[in-house]
This record gives C-alpha cells, sequence and structure tokens, in this order.
C-alpha cells in the first residue's frame, strides 16, 4: 500500500479533516500504543499501520 493510498483510505473512513485528527491524537494499541503519525514518522510498512487502524475502528470490508 503506498502512503498516498492509505490517507484515502483514512479520509474516506473518518472524513479529511477528521482523519488528521485520528492520525495524531488517537493513541492505537496494535501500533504499540503509538498514535498513526508517530508510526509513520517512525517509518512502520503503511499496511501494517492501516491494519492497526482497522483494528482499532469499526472499518467497512470494502476499505480494508
Amino acid at each position: 500500500m503506498r502512503l498516498t493510498e492509505f490517507w484515502q483510505r483514512m479520509d474516506e473512513q473518518f472524513g479529511a479533516a477528521y482523519a488528521q485528527s485520528v492520525a495524531k491524537d488517537y493513541v492505537v494499541a496494535g501500533l504499540g500504543e503509538r498514535t498513526v503519525a508517530q508510526a509513520l514518522a517512525d517509518g512502520d510498512d503503511v499496511k501494517t499501520i492501516w491494519r492497526a487502524v482497522c483494528g482499532a475502528f469499526s472499518v467497512p470490508e470494502r476499505l480494508r
């Protein structure tokens, strides 16, 4: 998964403005108690991050 696809899915799931807030403010257990923004900054695999987001939120199957 490319970073642009990741952000498209985040925007579709949460809305463009709220997606940024989720990425910065929500600590995801599946990311080692880090935020999405921290995991991205640490260079984690984008697909792994997306899977963690899917596990933390009720993401529809079509976006998984």
